[in-house]
């Protein structure tokens, strides 16, 4: 694979997050990048910045673009739930090979296929404002909607490894209607690359049915795959190998394809 990799994790985690696909993908031979998120490094006891509340999609898909600028070649990105969001916000802005969306959330102006999508907007009115403030990750959240397919004693593991998040990006993402800036907005007219799109066939985070939505939008240049007995943790529930499999042969192909 002659492009170079970039691996955008997704809200509440950092570059550890793509562990298992930077070996997979780099055991083939592909030069691979896992930059972790603006505010997302920190050690474990160390509190977040109150800078994290205030920071937008807008900041993370901007340090994503300068890594991106910063290559020799255009690269090929694979972002995971909030990292698929980043990623088709930068491809729009610069020249990228392929987009392989995980699990994405999706861009402004995408409507909610779920009661459970809107419910959990509505949630987050219970930690009062907080699109200006860092926001805590809940176990019984991460556990029962994005771990749920893990293993309990790894599910708890991979829970400790979490860190907060930015109030104001999760506003971003799940109040879109009510952001005048349309930070999430993605002109899909202006990503010209191939663009595959993978859920969970029981994910409730990021449901099949919206992540099929998202691929739509990229018309003929958007695909769609759904792993069956899958969640949101696709990246590493019991059955990533085969999913990664999958990614990394879509990428193999579309690239020589558009080499050709």
């Amino acid at each position: 694979m002659e492009s170079p990799v970039v691996m955008i994790h997704g809200a509440f985690c950092a570059s550890w997050a793509f562990d298992n696909y930077a070996k997979l993908f780099e055991a083939h031979g592909a030069k691979v990048y896992t930059p972790t998120l603006r505010h997302h490094n920190l050690p474990a006891g160390v509190r977040s910045p109150r800078e994290l509340g205030t920071t937008s999609t807008l900041d993370y898909a901007a340090d994503i673009e300068a890594l991106v600028r910063s290559l020799k070649v255009p690269p090929v990105l694979i972002g995971h739930s909030m990292g698929g969001l980043v990623a088709q916000m930068v491809a729009q802005r610069v020249n990228v090979r392929a987009l392989a969306l995980i699990a994405p959330s999706a861009p402004w102006g995408t409507l909610p296929t779920s009661p459970w999508e809107i419910m959990s907007a509505q949630g987050l009115y219970l930690a009062g404002q907080f699109w200006n403030k860092p926001l805590r990750p809940e176990a019984w959240i991460a556990e029962t909607h994005a771990l749920d397919m893990m293993p309990a004693k790894e599910r708890e593991a991979l829970f400790a490894r979490f860190v907060p998040e930015s109030g104001l990006a999760t506003f971003e993402i799940l109040h879109w209607g009510m952001d005048i800036r349309r930070a999430t907005s993605v002109d899909a007219r202006k990503v010209s690359c191939p663009v595959l799109c993978v859920a969970g066939a029981y994910d409730r985070v990021n449901p099949p049915k919206t992540v099929a939505s998202i691929a739509k939008r990229y018309r003929d240049n958007g695909e769609y795959f759904e792993v069956d007995n899958a969640s949101h943790w696709l990246i590493g529930e019991p059955g990533w190998e085969r999913t990664a499999k999958f990614v990394r042969e879509w990428i193999g192909n579309v690239t020589a394809r558009v080499a050709a």
